[in-house]
């Protein structure tokens, strides 16, 4: 007699109990099916859609670039390779900040149209409007605070935040506005480790970090970075798993060889 074993789905609910357990949570970001699918297959707890796409899908500069219409097109992509993790979508930017009407309407549309579970954005009291109206439809949000990439303007660089008192206590503050709202979750970017600590000890929702340090709920990751596709990047933060861009590389000049030599196909390789 075979079992039936059902994939037991990780949602908000599973998160929060996490944290409570002190289990800490694994997050990374992917931005296609393939990709997706074996994440979700390897027992990933969360798969963040990230407005990163915009760096490593497009090549952008930046994260502003990205549309929304292009981050449903990877978001439903993902849907599609999982069925255990939890999904997040960032929302871009430009659909949240300037009136709380346009930013619900932006993460109605991810909903609907992609099937994901939460979105991701980027601020604290000035964003808590749009914050409040998604919360109120029903939609679950995660917070992001310390270094928000969508901001790198007004920052003038990608260098760790709040390490002044005065920044510090704001972050703090939007930490605890953000849990006030209703967000379940919150994405703490390179910040110091101490602060993250605090942070994430100060709050009920879970924390995740991203060279914020050991202290968080979890951590989260840029596939391209961890499996070392990109490898122009080199924060202090990041661990690389394995060499992909050295080893796909070597397959590739491989394949032109074979195929320059007349080695491939070979006989059993034809019809």
């Amino acid at each position: 007699m075979s079992v039936h074993t059902e994939v037991k789905k990780v949602t908000t609910h599973t998160l929060q109990r996490m944290k409570i357990n002190g289990e800490k949570i694994a997050m990374i970001t992917a931005y296609d099916y393939s990709f997706a699918k074996i994440f979700d297959s390897a027992g990933i707890d969360v798969i963040l859609v990230g407005d990163s796409a915009s760096n490593v899908m497009a090549g952008h500069e930046t994260t502003l670039p990205i549309t929304l219409d292009q981050m449903i097109y990877h978001a439903s992509s993902v849907i599609r390779g999982t069925n255990h993790c939890f999904v997040v979508v960032d929302l871009p930017f430009g659909s949240y900040q300037s009136n709380s009407k346009e930013a619900l309407a932006s993460a109605i549309r991810i909903m609907k149209e992609t099937g994901a579970h939460a979105v991701k954005v980027e601020g604290g009291e000035e964003i808590l409007e749009s914050v409040k109206r998604i919360l109120a439809a029903g939609v679950p949000v995660m917070g992001h605070l310390g270094l928000t990439p969508q901001s790198i303007y007004k920052f003038g660089t990608y260098t760790v935040r709040a390490r002044e008192e005065a920044e510090a206590e704001k972050l703090k503050k939007d930490a605890r506005l953000l849990q006030e709202a209703g967000c379940f979750g919150l994405v703490l970017e390179k910040i110091p480790a101490l602060l993250a600590k605090e942070v994430s000890e100060s709050l009920l929702i879970p924390t995740i970090g991203i060279g914020a340090g050991q202290y968080c709920d979890g951590q989260v990751l840029v596939m391209h970075d961890l499996l070392g596709i990109n490898t122009a990047f080199k924060p202090r933060f990041l661990r690389r798993y394995l060499d992909l861009h050295q080893q796909i590389t070597g397959a590739i000049q491989h394949y032109i060889q074979d195929v320059k030599a007349r080695d491939f196909p070979n006989d059993s390789e034809q019809y």
